[in-house]
């Protein structure tokens, strides 16, 4: 068996960078241990820059066809929801779709990519040296050793690849918990379904006619994650909170969550990285946790296929760590936030003063900056990454905006659909005429370079000349000059600070190249 980057892990996040490593031509195995994908479905939606990256991918119609947007998410539970439209993005809502249809959809792209997934196989050792790392996998054939350039444990909060790799998992241990049920018969006659949701309780229909019930007892919120839910406990805790069991039955799948909370000390222990819930886990507020894994494995996959094949600049794989370790430590955080907001709620002696602190809340969130703000960080749209240097352009680091556009050469109508190959896109708005003959000769595996001849106004392009932008859709340069050799210079600079091309082996374009 032959491969270069082994990934534990058939999850949505192990799944996405699958995808993303073999569209750069890695070889690359997929490790799980259940033989069959997880029917059950613990998350249920898309936000809006995680629907941006299938769409830089040109996958979004694919999730579009099997779920339904919704224009609005909330923060805490509260009344007053974000406004997702109000982004700037074409994608202005959340995609209500199964976590079972999510990772269907991304295993079919993965396999078409050329992906190998073993599943019914569990990783039982990893070791890792200077060249490279060893798996041993157990099978329904017996155990076999597996070695490969690099490992990435996607493997979720129980992860054996972070154990391996002896990188700790800090945080706090569950002080709450909460109950969740998909049930094929419901009394939706039954007037205590509003109640119910007055009281917190989060019902939403599935697919197949199953309607899901998420609740919090204050009578139960006590009892560890680790015991199971029986359908008893789920009837009794559904009378306490709205006085009737709403006539659940039938139930297809119980499950209780906690609120741990644990963020990995780091990304990146060698040749062995972690990403999703291997490196974050959290209470599903928001519904933040698949959104982040997919978000990880965006930005880890074309930096580590880089440094596969030998071309990554010094510092790039280290960059995986420095930027997506402080995105989840925000999501982290701002869940913890959420949590607390509804625990001290069901806290009798809390109860009071927490209503009256979600009452403000509440009302803040009927401010547009405030709301702006919220929801920019739940849909994960305002995530940056700093740029180098205190004088860098203020678009370094953000996420490109997919504007209107029309390129020579090209039939790209987005500048999203610059990047469908998983290559960086070099965007010239001068119109430097000998730029992209001479550039298409020497970079093209890396660079796809177009130049614009127009495109909508975008108030974070005003005066931009030329941008470069990452595989994940982020820019990696900008420059707004006019002067042609000073363009060239930042270019040169750029293209190999990021894309790993050799400064004297840039070509220079000349007039009439």
């Amino acid at each position: 068996m032959s491969t270069e980057v082994i990934v534990v892990g058939a999850g949505p996040t192990g799944l996405m960078l699958g995808c993303e490593l073999a569209l750069a031509g890695v070889r690359t195995l997929i490790v799980e241990r259940r033989h069959a994908p997880q029917p059950n479905s613990r998350a249920l939606t898309l936000h809006p820059r995680s629907v941006e990256l299938m769409d830089l991918r040109g996958l979004a119609p694919r999730f579009l066809g099997h779920g339904r947007t919704v224009p609005g998410w909330h923060f805490a539970g509260l009344d007053t929801q974000l406004d997702f439209t109000a982004l700037d993005t074409r994608h202005g809502y959340t995609l209500f779709i199964p976590q079972a249809r999510t990772e269907t959809l991304l295993e079919e792209r993965a396999r078409e990519l050329g992906v190998e997934i073993l599943r019914g196989h569990e990783v039982v050792g990893v070791r890792q040296d200077a060249e490279g790392v060893e798996v041993d996998v157990r099978g329904p054939e017996g155990e076999q050793t597996v070695r490969a350039r690099y490992v990435v444990g996607c493997d979720g909060g129980r992860s054996s690849a972070r154990e391996a790799a002896g990188v700790g998992f800090p945080g706090t241990d569950e002080t709450m918990t909460g109950i969740l049920g998909d049930f094929a018969i419901v009394d939706r006659n039954d007037p205590a379904l509003q109640r119910a949701r007055a009281r917190g309780v989060l019902i939403v229909p599935l697919d197949g006619n199953i309607t899901r019930f998420v609740c919090i007892d204050p009578a139960r919120m006590r009892v560890s994650a680790h015991e199971p839910v029986t359908l008893d406990e789920f009837r009794t805790s559904l009378r306490s909170l709205c006085g009737s069991d709403c006539g659940i039955d039938e139930p297809r799948w119980l499950s209780r969550f906690g609120n741990a909370t644990r963020l990995a000390e780091r990304y990146r222990a060698g040749r062995i990285l972690l990403a999703g819930d291997a490196a974050h886990i959290h209470f599903p507020a928001g519904g933040q946790g698949l959104n982040t894994g997919l978000q990880d494995a965006m930005n880890l996959g074309w930096k580590l296929a880089a440094e596969v094949h030998g071309w990554a600049p010094p510092g790039l794989l280290d960059s995986y760590d420095t930027e997506r370790r402080p995105a989840g430590q925000a999501v982290t955080e701002n869940t913890e936030v959420q949590t607390l907001l509804a625990e001290l709620t069901l806290v009798d002696q809390y109860a009071r003063p927490a209503a009256a602190l979600r009452d403000l809340i509440d009302e803040l969130l009927g401010m547009e900056v405030v709301n702006r703000r919220l929801a920019g960080r739940v849909s994960a749209l305002d995530t940056g990454y700093p740029p180098a240097g205190a004088n860098a352009d203020a678009l370094i680091g953000r996420r490109m905006p997919d504007i209107g556009l029309t390129a020579a050469a090209s039939n790209a109508t987005r500048a999203n659909e610059l990047l469908l190959h998983g290559r960086f896109a070099l965007l010239d708005f001068a119109g430097d005429e000998a730029l992209r003959p001479a550039v298409e000769a020497g970079w093209a595996e890396r660079v796809h370079t177009v130049t614009v001849t127009q495109h909508d106004d975008h108030p974070e392009l005003e005066g931009v000349t030329e941008v470069l932008v990452r595989p994940d859709g982020h820019v990696a340069w900008a420059s707004r000059s006019s002067d042609t050799d000073a363009r060239r210079t930042g270019r040169t600079a750029a293209l190999a600070d990021w894309a790993g091309l050799p400064k004297d082996a840039l070509p220079t374009p000349r007039s009439g190249a």
